[in-house]
């Protein structure tokens, strides 16, 4: 499994937090990896249950980042999948130094057009080139 496809398990994970408590999601995780016939093997498996709880932990500071960078908007009254694609695409500009901030957008942009509305593209696209104008 490539890291495009990894990434989008992520978010899939990274999804289902809006819908279920805390202390849910470990389970939540395990019946997801368990029944997925996309994730074929344990290092797979491994690596996106990791991502996402990386991903969980810093959600109140990924969150904030995101309600300062937006106008009109706050987590709370976005889309559920474009608040999940966000949150991956900001930890990955933010936390992980082996993805490159360009990559992390383009990756959440392709992401937000499959899973999201029809404008959330360019939503994704606006929220994350400020947050990276930020970093610069």
């Amino acid at each position: 499994m490539g890291r495009h496809e990894q990434r989008e398990q992520v978010f899939m994970l990274l999804f289902r937090v809006e819908f279920h408590a805390p202390e849910d999601m470990p389970r939540q995780i395990k019946l997801f990896l368990e029944d997925n016939e996309a994730v074929r093997s344990q290092k797979d498996s491994d690596y996106i249950e990791a991502r996402c709880n990386l991903v969980r932990e810093k959600i109140p500071e990924i969150d904030k980042l995101i309600d300062d960078n937006t106008e009109g908007w706050n987590t709370a009254r976005m889309g559920r999948a474009e608040l999940a694609i966000l949150r991956l695409a900001v930890y990955e500009m933010r936390y992980d130094d082996d993805i490159p901030p360009g990559v992390a957008i383009d990756e959440a942009v392709e992401l937000a057009k499959k899973y999201g509305q029809e404008n959330s593209g360019g939503f994704v696209n606006a929220i994350l080139a400020k947050i990276l104008k930020l970093g610069d």
